[in-house]
């Protein structure tokens, strides 16, 4: 292989970062299954370019002594061990490990999570449907954490670039940036969900002196140049950890946070919201210590398991997300491998939203939609909402402002029946006014 000569473009690992290079990696993939005989190379780049960041998965380490069942997802899923899976074979999941835990804000060793995640994950049982699931094992800790950022950056990109669907394994959570970057190449705007029980963000800070801590990321997410980030909802924060300039802040940028009082017992509420994501970053400290009690931030309150395992699959359900990140972690504090059963079975319910996924796209064809029309008190907009026939789920029209897009009269919106109640009794519902205040 020849070594590339971008030296000034070049991360401490020696590892090439010019966006030239990174560009042609991740545009690869579709042409090689329209030209297999001009784009091997291309496709080997690809290849060279994910075993340059991850490591086999050791199944010595995790797999039982009498092995697995025929049922089992250890059986099941392809696994990156002596070579590298071909993934152009139609794989629709991808497992990734990160074992970086430099940036965890007093929650050293979440960075030894992959294995005892996996080691769960591959003891349950595969749903009723025919898995196609790969685990490409694990991203260790760069020289650097910037490294290991760039190595994650990159395996996101070139996994969505496929059709592939990351599910990252941390690690901190401030590896949600790192996802996030994945998406920097893509040309569209993102909407991120985070489960948390904390805005991780810190005050009175500028972009030069901004660090990415699992304490601090959003800061480096808000502050992107360029920015392309259309959408954040938060699902979980507590008060009495969250400040009133962060509130402040989420108003002002007509953000979406969820308060974990208003979704407790009524967990339904969070689907329109998770429905909305291309992205989900997932912290186990947002469940309630009795049932996750594996962090160093462990608090009392938080989402039971229950509601943790609803909110993946509603995430797997999403016909719009692309990857989910599950962070924080620590094996160190698990209690008789609790905690680790619990991220496995999240995940199960991420894998078996996925293979529920209804394709449920608005007036796509028209025939399959309702289309309810209501005018509000005062008459200054006409509400346009549309509900699935397929699925019972709803969605809003907003019209762009004049000039906001040339190609396109309204952006449509998950939502929930209820806005659609707070609309026929004349109000505005609050999640059109913030969703046209960012279009404008």
């Amino acid at each position: 292989m020849q070594m590339c000569g971008c030296a000034d473009e070049k991360t401490s690992s020696g590892i090439c970062t010019s966006k030239k290079h990174l560009q042609i990696c991740t545009s690869a993939y579709p042409h090689i299954k329209k030209h297999p005989h001009i784009c091997i190379s291309a496709h080997s780049y690809i290849i060279m370019s994910l075993t340059d960041f991850l490591s086999p998965v050791d199944l010595g380490k995790i797999t039982p002594k009498k092995g697995y069942y025929t049922s089992q997802l250890g059986d099941k899923i392809a696994k990156y061990t002596d070579t590298f899976p071909e993934l152009e074979t139609g794989f629709d999941i991808a497992i990734i490990g990160v074992e970086d835990d430099r940036n965890a804000i007093d929650n050293s060793g979440c960075g030894l999570a992959p294995d005892y995640v996996r080691e769960k994950l591959y003891l349950l049982n595969e749903g009723s449907y025919n898995t196609r699931i790969v685990d490409l094992g694990n991203i260790k800790a760069g020289a650097t954490v910037t490294d290991t950022y760039f190595a994650l950056k990159t395996v996101v990109a070139e996994l969505v670039k496929m059709d592939v669907i990351p599910v990252i394994i941390g690690g901190g959570q401030d590896l949600t940036y790192a996802q996030y970057m994945g998406y920097e190449d893509l040309e569209q705007k993102i909407d991120l969900v985070v489960i948390d029980s904390h805005f991780d963000l810190e005050d009175d800070i500028t972009p030069e002196t901004i660090e990415t801590t699992s304490t601090s990321y959003l800061n480096k997410i808000f502050l992107h140049d360029p920015n392309y980030l259309f959408n954040f909802s938060n699902l979980g924060y507590q008060t009495y950890f969250t400040s009133q300039d962060g509130l402040r802040m989420m108003e002002k940028l007509f953000f979406d946070v969820h308060r974990l009082g208003n979704l407790s017992g009524q967990i339904a509420y969070a689907e329109p919201v998770i429905r909305n994501a291309n992205m989900v970053s997932f912290d186990v400290n947002a469940i309630r210590s009795s049932d996750a009690m594996a962090s160093a931030n462990a608090t009392p309150n938080g989402f039971y398991a229950e509601e943790a395992c609803q909110l993946c699959r509603y995430a797997g359900f999403n016909d719009k997300l692309t990857s989910i990140g599950f962070y924080e972690f620590n094996p160190a504090y698990d209690n008789n491998g609790q905690t680790a059963m619990l991220l496995a079975q999240m995940v199960w319910y991420f894998i078996d939203g996925v293979y529920n996924r209804k394709k449920d796209f608005p007036l796509n064809p028209k025939s399959q939609y309702l289309i309810y029309k209501t005018s509000l008190k005062h008459d200054e907009h006409e509400l346009v909402f549309v509900k699935s026939k397929k699925t019972d789920r709803w969605w809003m029209q907003v019209p762009y402002p004049t000039g906001g897009s040339k190609n396109e009269r309204s952006h449509l919106v998950p939502c929930s029946y209820d806005d659609y109640k707070i609309a026929i009794s004349g109000e505005m519902p609050d999640l059109w006014w913030r969703t046209y205040q960012k279009l404008a």
